[in-house]
């Protein structure tokens, strides 16, 4: 038997078990859902326009709305994991991801379709939460920083693969057809998640339930690893899992600045990732081309996420992520000047994409290391909940500024300031003991 003083100590230095190393691959495919799952409605927004006869202002307002409900979800259901735990927190947020993409399918007018992306963006943003904290309690210590960055690739991976099936949906159906496929594929992981996602070992120790033992030997025997006869002593000092222990003295700062740094960043990373189709197609390209373009520029995302993964297992993260954020101001300012082939579109695109990526993957990764368990997904609510306001918010801002006459140019310049505002926040950022 191990001694419970030895359960974290022994999974922090021990290699990675095959079922860690599944669960870990299931959580990059639940973040590739989500990646699918919030690009989805930029997809088909060409089509939605077309039919329902909506301007840009509208438009701008539609693609925001899961992005609302992404950022409540985070805050409530990134708190509610860290009282009832990981697992069942994961399988709810899918079930409503799924009813959503399908109730997308039956929506006529803006109103409906918004209501509809709201109610979905809450099941995407409590699954950001989840996943982010579930992959850092899987992983062992060395691996950690790698394998929650490599959760985060997952999403512009889901949105490349999605993405392409999605540019031929839009060529041989219409939009609704995105949405079907979603909702499809989404179902279709439930009973997978149900089958090989385990609870995070990390949380029943910190939460301590009635069965907290049974459980934990349970999961170290599916692993393959010693049982314990003993759960170790509690941590006196570790925060409850609350909303308010993030912003106590020893964690305010962390929290703020992290929460600020993601908003801005993610302002312009979503002015990116929501407004290519429609920018494209104002071009005078088709929907389907468009469509490509931006799986170019998730194609650049998953390159940054896969680089940044690869040098975190070397490099501290926050400095890298530093590095993405400038590198992001200079690209996306790059995007709105004088491109006028698809080419140099899609070419420009994927460079965008590529550090905006970057800089998002390694904010997860520094989350994950900057939050103790006992408040890790509440943690990650906080900053991706109230951080996704920024991301609901870039749309509706880069929609403003082109209604108000602005030129594409203009724009990009001004949106691309939210990266620079976030690397110099995290520059204030004191790391957390190891």
């Amino acid at each position: 038997m191990e001694q419970g003083t030895d359960i974290k100590s022994r999974w922090d230095e021990a290699p990675m078990g095959r079922l860690q190393i599944a669960a870990i691959a299931l959580c990059v495919l639940l973040n590739a859902l989500d990646g699918f799952d919030v690009l989805a409605i930029s997809f088909a927004s060409p089509g939605i326009a077309a039919e329902w006869g909506i301007d840009r202002k509208a438009l701008g307002l539609v693609l925001s709305m899961e992005l609302i409900g992404m950022a409540g979800g985070s805050v409530a259901l990134g708190a509610v994991a860290d009282r009832i735990g990981r697992r069942p927190t994961i399988i709810a947020c899918l079930a409503i991801m799924a009813a959503g993409m399908a109730a997308a399918t039956q929506a006529h007018d803006v109103v409906s379709l918004s209501v509809i992306r709201l109610l979905t963006g809450i099941g995407i943003g409590g699954m950001l939460a989840c996943t982010n904290a579930m992959v850092a309690e899987l992983a062992n210590a060395r691996a950690r920083s790698l394998a929650v960055a490599i959760m985060a690739a997952g999403y512009p991976a889901g949105a490349i693969l999605g993405g392409s099936v999605a540019s031929h949906l839009l060529v041989a159906g219409g939009w609704r057809d995105v949405f079907l496929f979603g909702a499809i594929v989404t179902g279709l992981v439930l009973p997978l998640a149900l089958w090989l996602l385990p609870e995070s070992i990390g949380f029943l120790l910190t939460k301590r339930p009635p069965d907290a033992l049974p459980r934990i030997n349970r999961i170290l025997e599916r692993m393959g690893k010693a049982p314990a006869d003993a759960l170790p002593p509690a941590d006196p000092v570790a925060p409850q899992p609350s909303l308010s222990a993030l912003f106590a003295p020893d964690l305010a700062r962390t929290t703020v600045l992290l929460t600020i740094a993601y908003f801005c960043h993610i302002m312009t990373f979503y002015f990116i990732i929501k407004w290519v189709p429609k920018i494209v197609v104002d071009m005078g390209f088709a929907p389907s081309q468009a469509g490509g373009v931006l799986v170019w520029a998730n194609v650049g995302g998953l390159l940054g996420a896969l680089l940044l993964s690869a040098l975190s297992w070397r490099m501290p993260v926050r400095a890298l992520v530093i590095g993405a954020m400038v590198a992001s101001t200079v690209t996306v300012t790059l995007f709105g000047q004088a491109q006028t082939t698809l080419s140099g579109l899609a070419l420009v695109a994927a460079a965008a994409g590529f550090c905006t990526n970057a800089a998002v993957v390694g904010i997860y990764a520094l989350v994950a290391q900057s939050f103790p368990p006992s408040v890790r997904a509440g943690g990650t609510g906080i900053v991706i909940g109230v951080g996704r306001g920024g991301a609901a918010l870039g749309p509706i801002v880069a929609g403003l500024l082109f209604s108000l006459g602005f030129g594409l140019s203009v724009v990009a310049i001004g949106m691309a300031f939210g990266s620079l505002i976030g690397a110099l926040l995290l520059l204030m950022l004191r790391p957390r003991p190891a």
